[in-house]
């Protein structure tokens, strides 16, 4: 089925036919429907394209979860080509807006491009070319500042708590307006990791987007294996780090002050952390579980 004839309502019910799958898998002999049967429900509301293959069941959480995954991706789509499609009020006036000026309204979003010799692009620059890719380091070619439309309000709410830092969050080209729009929002089945950087889908020209948003992290609550059961912080605490064996050295990291406040942005090479050698994750990943404790704060254009 094409992207387009996806609407809201059926993204939806795919949603509610992952949720039923999602209690099977968690009690196998509860004697309700098979899990087959399920996945062709699922199947019939989200078509896929297998081909002659018989399509396989849904019958694990790590497939489950790629399936809430791809219907995000797919509910980020949906809401841009909504944005799109939007009936403008530019028929009722004399001067029609100019396309992009719509679209760039539609955003509901400001946009500033920062000079690329200003303070704020260096230590962003830093920060892409230090903890990125050693064998092919992506090229930044422009940052914009961003500010969403009530998100500064939002994230008012955690004023008082310290501990911020600039977080990465990749994201597929095709969701991009949709980000603008809507802000990050957290999967419904982990948290909300961010901090880690998430595969991107450049086109034929090798151009890639990413999101640093600031993070007001609060008190951290350290894990080194996954625990798939957590649905918030501990009591007392306010964030979850997935400590990693290796991180960007601490002792380069800088602080840009943001609205007053003070947000670390991480300079230096990762090294090991002798602490969690024996951690299970690789690199450290934070998990926050409001999407206000999350503000977008720079969108990144870069080359592969």
């Amino acid at each position: 089925m094409p992207l387009g004839k996806l609407s809201k309502q059926q993204i939806a019910r795919g949603f509610e036919a992952l949720e039923a799958l999602e209690e099977a898998i968690k009690t196998p002999t509860g004697g309700g429907q098979s899990l087959e049967e399920l996945s062709s429900r699922f199947y019939t509301v989200i078509p896929h394209n297998f081909g002659r293959s018989r399509p396989p069941p849904i019958s694990s959480p790590e497939i489950l979860r790629a399936k809430k995954d791809m219907l995000l991706v797919l509910a980020d789509i949906e809401l841009a080509q909504t944005l799109q499609a939007a009936p403008g009020e530019e028929e009722k006036l004399e001067e029609v807006p100019h396309p992009l000026d719509r679209d760039y309204q539609l955003l509901r979003c400001q946009l500033q491009l920062l000079d690329n010799g200003g303070l704020e692009y260096k230590a962003i620059q830093t920060y892409l070319e230090q903890t990125g890719n050693n064998y092919r380091c992506p090229a930044l070619q422009h940052v914009w500042k961003v500010n969403r439309e009530g998100e500064g309000d939002r994230f008012q709410a955690h004023s008082k708590l310290s501990n911020r830092r600039l977080l990465w969050h990749g994201t597929n080209v095709a969701v991009v307006a949709a980000i603008l729009t809507s802000g990050l929002r957290i999967m419904p089945h982990s948290g909300g990791r961010v901090g880690k950087v998430t595969p991107m889908h450049c086109g034929d020209h090798q151009v890639g987007y990413m999101f640093l948003g600031e993070v007001a992290l609060g008190k951290e609550h350290h894990i080194t294996t996954d625990d798939p059961s957590l649905k918030s912080p501990p009591p007392g605490f306010d964030s979850v780090i997935a400590r990693g064996q290796t991180e960007p050295d601490p002792t380069q990291d800088i602080k840009l002050e943001l609205d007053g406040q003070q947000v670390v942005v991480p300079q230096g090479r990762p090294v090991p952390c002798p602490s969690f050698k024996r951690s299970h994750f690789s690199q450290s990943e934070y998990l926050i579980y409001k999407e206000s404790q999350c503000r977008l704060r720079y969108l990144l254009e870069i080359h592969l």
